[in-house]
């Protein structure tokens, strides 16, 4: 070859070189739904044509079949056709019923937040959307039909836009006064009517007395927010959040008789054990004591709309306005009785209370679960408010309407702070769920969240559940340390059941004041309540006030004899074991009937009488003195009063009660100030005489002699 020809060669080589390797450093062919032409190259051969992409399958819905499955999507369920013949969903549904309603509701689509003013489309369901926005997503707080604003709820403030219902019994107060019947409750007027809750307010439940959902009577206290275990009290911890399905896998880890959904209604804890509709069962589940409260008010109800209104009404779950007038009697909504036309009317005040509660309580179907006990405290309420006008009321002797001291939710005990919002440090290891093991886990006592009682875990470790916390002793407010025994489970019973005051506090009070000077710096001292630990130990504990120079009985006999709180009281219930006070007490029925003593302690001459029967005697002696020494000594009348603090008041008019107009009383002097704690003492602790009589007789008889009175007729153990 000569050099011309390899020249020319050469340079066509490095042409197709340099062509190739533009070819090659060009960009790959992107990845896209159809095939693409690679991108022509200046002064290159073309590329190879791309192979064809393959086709770009759509992601899936996350949750698209979950939710499909629910309520929510139910395109066929009355919730969404009902406006398909007008065409659009009204304003004032439209928040519930339709997904861009719901939208516009929270402002999500721009506009003002709270309210409707335009109607929307009918829609088949609720859409992803309609939960999943930005405004929704943050949601934290809800404003429910009584006005009320519950705040910090977390994610369930979504569900609870809609499941909280559309009335309160705020409304149905408000109904009441202004149709001018709010002194008149039982006469029929046509200018009120019926008030539906509507439907699945699961929330209303959920919040009890907090939001106002059911018709509360007044001077009737009501369960609060129903907590059910850390972790489990809200919309979303138990209920699937798209198929709306309990999670009943979760619900086992603690009720392990529950297989399925079904075996919800069977569930009864053991804070349970009142027989709320009087049916001698305290086994079934509480859906059916709910049920059992719900066909007795039917029946009241019916009785009473007969009886007052003159035409008695039926009740149609199925058939709006749900209440007809039961045209034969027969207790029932026949098919020819169920029309718009036969709707009952005959409206009283006092039974458009009922009928609201009644229907409260049937359109949460969970209501066992939410707040059960609010459901059962409304119902019965609602009962025993239509009895005052039957002829016949329904009977309710055996009926509870709440559960023992330690789980009544309503009590005052558990309510006081429902104004404050939380419950104070000083309070809280006692009146609170969590504020016991707060106390036990670091020492000191800590502001915890109000709570319905106790639940399990205020006395159960829950890492060692069902074990009990392990205490061994308690300081009492003498400061004694005092103790059943180590691993005693008394031991955790004292740790509340001690009082708040002692001999100690009372003497700091009185300081270098003499025994009838009147001081304004003085006031009355209380002891607290249920202080059985105290008065069980007697002068170990100081607790009620004991005098200089005198003597006093230690510990109780039973606790030697092995009776503590927890072998006498259901840990519980609270009742008393009576088989093991027999034991030793052979033939016993009334504890109250036991006596210890040949001694005729309050010189009645009955030496058969119960050491109950002792103690009142000198009891009822005190506050008779008490009164004496006031007027006489003192200058100023006194009055008591068991259930309104702070107990003793100025007796304006000298008849020995309380009266609203008469305020707190300031005339103390130290005599009677201990003589007034200590029957304060006696008066909060109801089984004194079997926790420690003898101990109880010694204060009671040695306040009597310090404050004056005449002891001759009675015996000081």
């Amino acid at each position: 070859m000569n050099y011309r020809k390899a020249l020319y060669l050469g340079l066509l080589l490095i042409v197709l070189a340099l062509g190739l390797a533009a070819c090659q450093d060009a960009e790959p062919c992107p990845e896209c739904p159809v095939a693409t032409p690679c991108p022509e190259l200046p002064a290159a051969e073309p590329c190879p044509e791309c192979e064809v992409c393959p086709e770009v399958l759509v992601a899936e819905v996350p949750f698209e079949a979950q939710w499909a499955s629910s309520g929510h999507a139910d395109a066929t369920a009355e919730a969404f056709r009902h406006w398909d013949e007008d065409g659009a969903v009204e304003s004032g549904c439209a928040t519930c019923h339709s997904p861009t309603g719901y939208q516009d509701y929270l402002g999500a689509d721009g506009s003002a937040a709270g309210t409707i003013e335009n109607t929307h489309a009918v829609s088949n369901g609720l859409t992803c959307v309609t939960c999943h926005n930005e405004v929704s997503t943050s949601l934290a707080s809800v404003v429910f039909p009584s006005g009320i604003e519950v705040t910090d709820i977390g994610e369930a403030a979504r569900c609870m836009v809609c499941h909280q219902g559309r009335s309160s019994g705020n409304r149905v107060e408000t109904a009441i006064v202004e149709a001018g019947l709010a002194e008149d409750r039982d006469t029929v007027s046509t200018d009120i009517r019926f008030i539906n809750i509507h439907y699945f307010a699961a929330a209303a439940t959920l919040y009890g007395n907090v939001v106002n959902g059911g018709y509360q009577y007044a001077g009737m206290g009501y369960e609060g927010q129903n907590r059910h275990v850390e972790g489990f009290d809200t919309c979303t911890d138990c209920h699937d959040s798209h198929t709306l399905e309990i999670k009943v896998e979760q619900c086992t880890e603690c009720h392990t008789n529950v297989a399925s959904a079904e075996d919800l209604v069977d569930i009864r804890m053991s804070g349970s054990m009142a027989d709320y509709d009087g049916d001698g069962d305290i086994t079934e589940g509480i859906a059916s004591e709910i049920t059992g409260l719900q066909e007795m008010l039917m029946t009241a109800m019916q009785a009473y709309s007969a009886e007052v209104g003159g035409s008695q009404l039926g009740y149609l779950t199925t058939a709006y306005p749900y209440f007809f007038n039961d045209l034969n009697a027969n207790g029932t909504v026949d098919d020819d009785e169920a029309n718009s036309d036969n709707a009952f009317a005959s409206w009283t005040a006092r039974l458009l209370e009922a009928a609201y509660n009644y229907q409260t309580s049937l359109k949460d179907p969970g209501a066992f679960a939410h707040n059960p006990k609010y459901v059962i405290q409304i119902l019965h309420d609602s009962i025993a408010d239509l009895n005052t006008m039957l002829a016949t009321p329904i009977d309710l002797t055996t009926a509870a309407r709440n559960d023992a001291g330690h789980f009544d939710g309503s009590a005052e005990a558990f309510r006081h702070w429902d104004g404050d919002g939380e419950v104070e440090a000083a309070c809280a290891r006692c009146h609170s769920a969590d504020g016991l093991p707060t106390y036990l886990a670091n020492g000191f006592n800590m502001i915890t969240e109000i709570s319905n009682g106790f639940a399990c875990s205020t006395c159960h470790d829950v890492e060692n559940f069902p074990a009990l916390y392990a205490v061994n002793e308690a300081t009492f407010p003498s400061g004694a340390v005092i103790s059943f025994g180590e691993g005693n489970p008394a031991n955790l019973c004292i740790s509340c059941h001690q009082g708040r005051a002692s001999t100690d506090s009372v003497n700091r009070s009185i300081g270098d004041l003499s025994d009838d000077e009147v001081s304004e710096d003085l006031r009355f001292n209380n002891p607290h309540y249920f202080a059985a630990g105290a008065t069980m130990f007697g002068t170990e504990a100081r607790g009620a006030y004991e005098f200089d120079g005198k003597t006093y009985i230690g510990r109780s006999p039973h606790i030697e004899m092995g009776a503590t709180c927890a072998t006498c009281h259901d840990a519980h219930g609270l009742g008393l074991d009576l088989d093991y006070c027999t034991v030793c007490h052979a033939g016993m029925e009334d504890p109250t009937a036991i006596r210890i003593s040949e001694t005729d302690f309050d010189g009645d001459t009955d030496v058969a009488e119960g050491l109950a029967g002792e103690i009142t005697t000198l009891e009822d002696a005190l506050l008779v003195a008490i009164q004496a020494y006031a007027l006489n000594t003192a200058g100023a009348p006194i009055g008591y009063d068991a259930h309104t603090y702070p107990y003793f008041f100025g007796d304006a008019n000298a008849d020995g009660l309380y009266g609203e107009d008469e305020g707190n009383y300031q005339s103390w002097t130290p005599s009677l100030l201990r003589a007034a704690y200590n029957y304060q003492w006696v008066q909060k602790d109801p089984g004194a005489y079997a926790h420690n009589g003898l101990y109880i007789l010694q204060v009671l008889y040695d306040s009597l002699v310090d404050i004056g009175a005449d002891v001759t007729a009675f015996t000081r153990p």
